[in-house]
């Protein structure tokens, strides 16, 4: 996400001197000065944003709603498109399991799964995993996963299936409120080149 972020705001003049890009500096200075860029986990983006002490983040919509966070998010820049599933072994039964138990799912979108399945009606017993969530049901810790996919080959190569689709999912770009309101047009005139820096790459591409 940081690398295409960069080609990004490379595209409206927003450059960082490529010595920046490897480096550990936690606040990466833009080349013009103007602008300060957080290199931050993308767990962490809404909540920097959120708080005010970001004015603006890239993120995905998944994790803008897996925090519930109360930004704006005026623009889909239109990369890191994937799909948020349920998947499981090739086999599993599913919405409901044949022994009438709770099924177990897995996911590091804990919120995002409560919410689908509340609203499908079926009760689950959710677990957080912060690292490779294919693996849970193939050891047994969950019937089910909620995970993203982009190709499909990860679960492909483990054998499993997508079972169901939650949402979909791209970077966007995500506003503080207060700073949106207090530099409008400021805000209005950078949403603006980076929606023409969109349009042009997709019909470049």
């Amino acid at each position: 996400m940081w690398d295409r972020s960069l080609e990004l705001f490379g595209s409206v003049d927003i450059e960082v001197d490529p010595a920046e890009r490897g480096s550990r500096r936690l606040i990466v200075p833009s080349a013009c000065g103007r602008y300060e860029l957080l290199p931050v986990k993308s767990m962490d983006v809404p909540v920097y944003v959120e708080a005010g002490v970001a004015d603006a983040g890239i993120v995905g919509m998944d994790v803008v709603r897996e925090r519930s966070a109360d930004v704006l998010h005026p623009l889909d820049l239109g990369f890191g498109a994937c799909a948020l599933v349920v998947a499981a072994p090739a086999g599993t039964a599913y919405p409901y399991l044949p022994t009438g138990e709770t099924a177990r799912v897995a996911t590091k979108y804990v919120e995002i799964a409560r919410d689908f399945f509340a609203r499908a009606g079926v009760q689950v017993d959710l677990m957080r995993i912060s690292g490779s969530v294919e693996i849970a049901p193939l050891l047994g810790l969950s019937h089910w996963i909620v995970d993203l996919v982009e190709t499909g080959r990860t679960l492909r190569e483990n054998g499993l299936v997508v079972l169901d689709e939650v949402m979909h999912t791209s970077a966007r770009w995500i506003v503080n409120r207060a700073s949106h309101k207090l530099r409008l047009d400021e805000h209005q005139a950078l949403i603006g080149s980076l929606s023409r820096a969109v349009e042009l790459r997709e019909t470049v591409t």
